[in-house]
């Protein structure tokens, strides 16, 4: 564990030295816990009949999820809710945009043949590596949260910022959303000790966000309804795929070919 915190510290010296990194960390999850308090912010003092017919397709089949909320708050809660998807893609993306230049980035600073040539395990680099790309994500992500729901509590009352610790929003904040993270770092790892560019790394792994976004556009048109059984599914297959590729990032990780190649 000694190895695997050294390895973090130096990780977190190097990455944060970049701009799009810290744009990743710092100001992502900013823009991404405003763009809903924003909207929330549009339907304050609304008309309860013209928010409903604004977002119609956002709404639907979503009614149960109101409780003992009525009129413009449980329609408020349901547009939130539209949202939770956002709060999935930052664990994916951060780590992306770290762990890719965690490897490839070595090989212009000339880092990486020393630190291969230490008797640090492959499984411990990678751990470490690992760690360094998804710990900042999953920090940010939960600060990202915890502003929105600050905000919600103040924009919309305590009654509907309470929904947020609802079991759809912990399930989701805090197992899918950590999940998606692990497969988001497996992915950068796995192609950056493959490629030697740290932008075609990062290009690739983000093939990632795909699937994300299309669950967020499926819901904004009223086509998927986002509950706990389908985020229980989907933390399943994840856990699946996950198991998968880590195992791969390390067969894939070869020392002495990395060295070779990169010479």
């Amino acid at each position: 564990m000694k190895k695997i915190g050294v390895l973090v510290s130096k990780e977190w010296a190097e990455v944060f030295r970049n701009k799009l990194v810290i744009f990743s960390v710092v100001f992502m999850p900013l823009i991404f816990a405003i763009i809903p308090l924003g909207l929330l912010y549009g339907t304050r003092g609304a008309d309860l009949g013209a928010v409903q017919s604004e977002f119609g397709p956002m709404l639907t089949a979503l009614g149960s999820a109101c409780g003992s909320l009525e009129g413009i708050q449980c329609t408020q809660l349901l547009l939130l809710q539209q949202f939770l998807v956002l709060f999935l893609l930052m664990p994916a993306i951060i780590p992306i945009t770290i762990a890719s230049y965690s490897i490839v980035g070595e090989k212009t600073t000339r880092t990486l043949e020393p630190l291969l040539a230490t008797p640090i395990t492959t499984a411990e680099l990678l751990a470490g590596k690992a760690l360094a790309a998804a710990l900042p994500a999953l920090l940010a992500s939960l600060a990202s949260f915890t502003i929105f729901a600050i905000g919600t509590s103040m924009l919309a009352g305590s009654e509907v910022a309470g929904r947020l610790l609802s079991p759809l929003w912990l399930l989701g904040i805090f197992v899918v959303g950590p999940l998606v993270s692990v497969t988001g770092v497996s992915l950068a790892i796995m192609i950056s000790s493959r490629v030697n560019d740290p932008r075609a790394a990062e290009q690739l792994a983000a093939l990632l966000i795909l699937p994300v976004m299309a669950l967020f556009l499926g819901q904004m048109f009223g086509a998927v309804v986002l509950n706990q059984s389908l985020l229980l599914s989907i933390a399943g297959a994840l856990v699946l795929i996950d198991s998968a590729l880590l195992y791969f990032a390390v067969r894939l990780f070869q020392r002495e070919t990395i060295l070779t190649r990169w010479r």
